[in-house]
């Protein structure tokens, strides 16, 4: 075999191995374990192998989910909270107020395993024995934004309804009190979600232009240096 041969057949072999990602025994092995507990409530299923993974379940399987992990030994709560996919009507946080308005695309796309509401609720469990862990995603209906609590399977999942549900109108089904943590009792609205005008950001773009007072005057200093010391870095 000659020499160019030999080396178009090693960038071949090259080329496989780049297309072979490695597999995640580990997470796939959890995955199938998660399927024989709740069956078809899997809708989908990411893994970034040897890195994380993410499972979305049916919403009437939100809770038998949080049961099937513990018993698994997901024993570790992280978090939970709610993900508003729909684009701000306002624009971004760094966006300048007193430019033109401008015409903005409305359209929901939703992030790893997808989705078809604009809602979601996602929480974070661990299994500290094998030191992985997996988040879990599920749809909240538009038209009921409800979905079962996870206080009696995690406790510390109490305080983490009782937030989302002040921040984005989710509520949680059997939850043992869902008062508001941080808005005062009758606020209107819910602050997390993108249609929820913020006046701050309204008037400024966040996190905001610095507002600097001007530097005092000083002998010797031309005009435009002294304009220059005033430009925050």
């Amino acid at each position: 075999m000659s020499d160019e041969s030999s080396a178009a057949a090693a960038d071949a072999a090259a080329s496989e191995e780049t297309l072979a990602l490695p597999g995640d025994g580990l997470r796939e092995g959890i995955i199938d374990d998660l399927r024989s507990r709740i069956g078809d409530a899997i809708v989908d299923t990411h893994i970034a192998p040897n890195d994380d993974l993410w499972v979305r379940v049916r919403t009437d399987a939100w809770r038998a989910t949080g049961e099937a992990l513990k018993a698994a030994g997901f024993t570790f709560f992280g978090f939970l909270s709610g993900i508003d996919w729909m684009p701000s009507p306002y624009g971004k946080g760094e966006d300048d107020p007193t430019a033109e308005p401008v015409e903005r695309d409305g359209t929901i796309r939703q992030g790893v395993t997808g989705g078809d509401t604009r809602f979601q609720v996602f929480a974070r469990v661990v299994d500290l024995d094998r030191h992985v862990g997996i988040t879990i995603k599920a749809d909240v209906p538009d038209d009921l934004a409800v979905v079962d609590s996870w206080s009696a399977v995690y406790a510390g999942a109490n305080w983490h309804e009782r937030e989302c549900h002040e921040m984005f109108g989710i509520g949680f089904n059997g939850h043992p009190d869902l008062r508001n943590l941080y808005l005062p009792t009758g606020f209107e609205g819910f602050p997390l979600r993108k249609d929820f005008p913020l006046l701050a950001r309204m008037v400024k773009p966040w996190p905001g232009i610095v507002d600097v007072e001007p530097m005092p005057a000083q002998e010797g200093v031309e005009p435009d240096a002294e304009a220059d010391a005033e430009v925050p870095a």
